[in-house]
């Protein structure tokens, strides 16, 4: 669980570059978030504690005044660490020219962790974020101005870290979550993912454990439920439809395994969020 607060932007009025959400938390021990794929860009800044990112089959353990992006259509997976759990602001955005800004600080593709020592100034703006928390006109010019000065206030003194090129076990677990992402909906087992991959089941869930610090069955698990809780967001599908079309035949198990991961029933989690 996390203690967080969060501003959903639902309209709009700018192109170019917009804020998506934003929000604050203080996780608990080994609170993570996915595995997942966003339909937007996320910034991370960590401003107390440690974790871990993994994008891509590569891991990274990050800690306070380090930060990560994560990119739309990119599966991710991240998590706070047991003894010192993180505490990190974050700021969603898109746009027309979102990409292109990204790549003028430095950011985007294999360039997606980064350092800074302007972690003050970037809470102070995300805190003046969720201030604005209604829709009128003027807060929307006002959130617009704030996301430009997170913009320039990270791009002081930023320090990129670039992506290491993947090694063979990587390959591996590449390929095992791009099959778990492209058939989690059906009823597939670990050993149809190691057999896909062609490698033994004992392999892939060492891979698995060191590279994203979950088992397969984990990660698995982890996927249906992230993107079953997107679906109770984004959707009007009744709670049977979203455990079917996320691989639970039994919307009793599901709604069960829902709760345990996120603390609240799927139909609270989409009154209480929505």
């Amino acid at each position: 669980m996390e203690d967080s607060y969060v501003l959903q932007v639902r309209e709009r009025q700018f192109s170019d570059l917009y804020l998506c959400f934003c929000g604050y938390a203080q996780c608990s021990p080994r609170h993570s978030f996915g595995p997942a794929v966003r339909p937007n860009y996320i910034i991370h800044y960590i401003l107390r504690g440690k974790g871990s990112y993994s994008v891509g089959g590569t891991r990274f353990e990050l800690e306070a005044g380090q930060g990560f992006l994560i990119e739309p259509g990119v599966q991710t997976f991240y998590q706070a660490d047991q003894e010192e759990p993180w505490t990190y602001l974050w700021v969603g955005f898109d746009g027309e020219r979102a990409a292109e800004y990204l790549r003028g600080m430095g950011l985007g593709e294999n360039r997606l962790i980064y350092q800074s020592s302007r972690g003050e100034r970037l809470e102070e703006t995300v805190r003046e974020m969720l201030r604005h928390n209604t829709y009128t006109t003027s807060n929307q010019f006002m959130l617009e101005g704030l996301l430009y000065s997170f913009f320039g206030t990270l791009s002081e003194d930023l320090d990129v870290m670039t992506v290491r090129e993947e090694g063979g076990g990587s390959l591996y677990v590449r390929k095992a979550v791009e099959y778990i992402q492209d058939n989690f909906c059906n009823p597939i087992r670990i050993t149809d993912i190691a057999d896909y991959v062609c490698i033994n089941r004992s392999y892939l869930y060492t891979l698995f454990q060191r590279e994203l610090n979950v088992s397969p069955k984990e990660y698995l698990a982890n996927y249906r439920l992230t993107r079953a809780a997107e679906l109770l967001l984004i959707t009007d599908l009744s709670v049977e439809s979203v455990a079917l079309s996320c691989g639970y035949g039994d919307p009793l198990v599901f709604s069960k395994a829902f709760k345990v991961k996120n603390g609240m029933t799927p139909t609270q989690y989409r009154r209480t969020r929505i």
